[in-house]
């Protein structure tokens, strides 16, 4: 039996919900399709996370995205922007070396619940 990791999916602090990194994973396992299939199944984890708070992709102030290559920046930024529509969120992307699991790309961010929500 594998340990639960050391992390919560999401963490309030006052008005501000900060959600931890998703990936593209679904019924457990990652998502096939590259990073275009990842990213779409990793937004639809961060809005599920907005949604067990109370929140929606409007609430969401700041976003973290991760790409294992830059040369799949345009690919999540095509799918990103079907699910940020308006209103957009501060944002930085960056490549890094590697990310769990062996994904290609992961969302972190923070949503203000005090705008009513």
């Amino acid at each position: 039996m594998t340990a639960p990791l050391p992390l919560r999916p999401s963490v309030t602090a006052g008005d501000w919900v900060v959600i931890s990194g998703q990936v593209g994973v679904a019924d457990g396992a990652l998502v096939e399709g590259g990073v275009a299939a990842e990213t779409r199944q990793a937004l639809h984890n961060f809005q599920a996370v907005l949604a067990d708070n109370g929140l929606t992709v409007a609430d969401v102030v700041k976003t973290n995205v991760f790409l294992v290559s830059m040369d799949d920046f345009a690919a999540m930024n095509e799918e990103y922007s079907k699910v940020f529509t308006s209103d957009f969120p501060a944002r930085s992307a960056v490549a890094v070396h590697q990310l769990p699991i062996g994904a290609t790309f992961e969302i972190e961010g923070w949503a203000y619940r005090g705008n009513g929500s």
